[in-house]
């Protein structure tokens, strides 16, 4: 006779993270009021005394939400209560939960917890968030998600009935290695990735909010006449400004890159893409610790990615979009990088295990006319001359140096309409573009979900017509369209894909 697992409850240290993460919200006005506060003609006490009762407020409702959360595993679905003074119940099923992401921070590592999100399609934020669980009880939790998301298992008997279910023998199976880059791979990615101004972005908004408005300009303001009141005094020639300016701008240079690369580090570290039953896992990150998983079947799309400096070294990324909630790149909370950065044959042989049926790269790419390549640099040559005319009023002839913009864009512009274009089989769909940037994106006819025939006046004028196509959570930022295509050729790629629509 079989019994239900009792209600669980989070780690008896939970209420202290939740605690921290509150007050991380509340930092700024309390710095501010603990700074700020004591000046004029207020007592400094009332200062002290309001940050501390705000403190006591935090703790007590952290105390109060750890009392009040509990979680019950059933047979398909898992069942969340929350909330102190409004009580909510959530019920989420199994098959409904597409990823499933442990956030492990420095502290989580220390106190040996883990925090648990939940999340869905479509959804902006996770189903259920779990702050937090003993780490062992997080990752049998994990499998217990995936095991039951594919096919519900039977309900435990009243001897296995735990805080969370025994891992079944299949999961004891260990995961297939797909990927895994080294500390020298980490620092790659780094060099090659402009990260770097992320941070010091941050540091630029961060010293206004705590310093006095005006304090840091006039602290760059006073120190940069210092320095270059001290070198007009030493009369150096004109050649010794130059190689100062070169080493300003490389010295800039290497800071950037050092910053890029200590970012890299903090995030891909460790990183280790692998499969288990039909579902990816990646885990990485130096002193956060983040493992997200998605199954294969809820990828919607995929990109392969390469700069022109990745091109060279022989470097490119691959991406997917999954049906997962989608968040910001730095809030990382689904599974979006495949492969950050590997060779070329590497995310090639990666695309081909994952899609057992594309044929990849395809034996031949259908174009576009090179006849409309002006279109691609029409922007430039609207907006450019008329910045060129706002610097030549302010500058003088200087200010015409703009123009040598629209040369290189033209140029640009014709390599990238050389590249564009498609593939289209009975299974897949793929665009290409781009030059100095070059991307691939394809997608299963089967994850489709709409399709749209568009046509702009410049479309009508040259009698071409693009087809865009949708897929559910693919929020990449290189659109899934065909461009330029001959208005006959669109439509007859537009019925092709409606009647795959049809038949799904």
């Amino acid at each position: 006779m079989s019994v239900p697992l009792p209600d669980q409850r989070l780690h008896p240290w939970s209420w202290l993270f939740v605690m921290l993460m509150q007050l991380r919200q509340f930092l700024l006005p309390l710095v501010a009021l603990l700074v700020f506060g004591g000046r004029g003609d207020r007592d400094e006490m009332w200062g002290y005394l309001t940050t501390l009762i705000v403190i006591a407020v935090l703790v007590v409702i952290s105390v109060l939400q750890y009392l009040t959360f509990r979680y019950h595993i059933g047979h398909d679905a898992i069942s969340v209560r929350s909330g102190i003074v409004a009580r909510n119940r959530r019920e989420i099923p199994f098959a409904r939960i597409h990823n499933v992401v442990v956030h492990q921070n420095p502290l989580h590592r220390l106190f040996g917890v883990a925090e648990l999100r939940l999340e869905s399609a479509g959804g902006h934020r996770p189903e259920a968030e779990m702050r937090v669980l003993k780490l062992s009880q997080a990752l049998a939790l994990e499998q217990l998600v995936r095991q039951r998301g594919q096919q519900p298992p039977p309900l435990p008997d009243a001897e296995s009935a735990s805080a969370v279910a025994p891992l079944a023998p299949s999961d004891a199976l260990p995961a297939s290695v797909l990927l895994q880059l080294n500390t020298r791979d980490v620092l790659r990615i780094g060099l090659l990735s402009n990260r770097g101004w992320v941070a010091v972005l941050a540091a630029w908004g961060a010293s206004y909010q705590f310093f006095p408005r005006g304090y840091v300009g006039d602290v760059i303001e006073h120190h940069g006449r210092e320095v270059f009141g001290y070198a007009s005094h030493l009369h150096p020639a004109t050649w010794v400004w130059v190689v100062a300016a070169l080493f300003a701008v490389g010295g800039f240079w290497l800071l950037l890159r050092m910053l890029s690369v200590l970012l890299a580090l903090l995030r891909y570290h460790g990183f280790q893409l692998t499969e288990h039953e039909r579902r990816l896992t990646v885990s990485s990150g130096l002193l956060t610790r983040m493992r997200s998983s998605v199954a294969r079947r809820r990828i919607q799309a995929w990109t392969l990615r390469e700069t022109a400096l990745q091109r060279w070294l022989g470097r490119r990324q691959l991406r997917i979009d999954n049906a997962a909630g989608v968040g910001s790149d730095d809030d990382r909370r689904d599974l979006r990088e495949l492969a950050p950065l590997a060779t070329p044959t590497a995310c090639d042989d990666l695309l081909r295990h994952l899609l057992p049926r594309l044929q990849w790269p395809p034996a031949r790419w259908n174009g576009v006319a090179r006849r409309g390549w002006w279109r691609l640099c029409l922007p430039a040559w609207v907006i450019v001359p008329l910045l060129t005319a706002g610097a030549v009023y302010e500058v003088g002839a200087w200010g015409t140096v703009l123009l040598a913009w629209l040369p290189w864009s033209a140029f640009r512009a014709y390599r990238e309409i050389a590249r564009m274009g498609y593939h289209l089989d009975a299974d897949y769909v793929a665009v290409r573009g781009g030059w100095w940037t070059r991307w691939w994106r394809l997608a299963e006819l089967d994850k489709l979900q709409s399709l749209r025939l568009s046509r702009s006046p410049l479309d009508r004028l040259m009698g071409t017509a693009t087809v865009w196509l949708d897929t559910a959570g693919a929020t990449g930022s290189i659109a899934l369209r065909l461009r330029f295509l001959p208005e006959g050729e669109a439509r007859a790629v537009l019925e092709t894909l409606n009647q795959a629509l049809a038949r799904r």
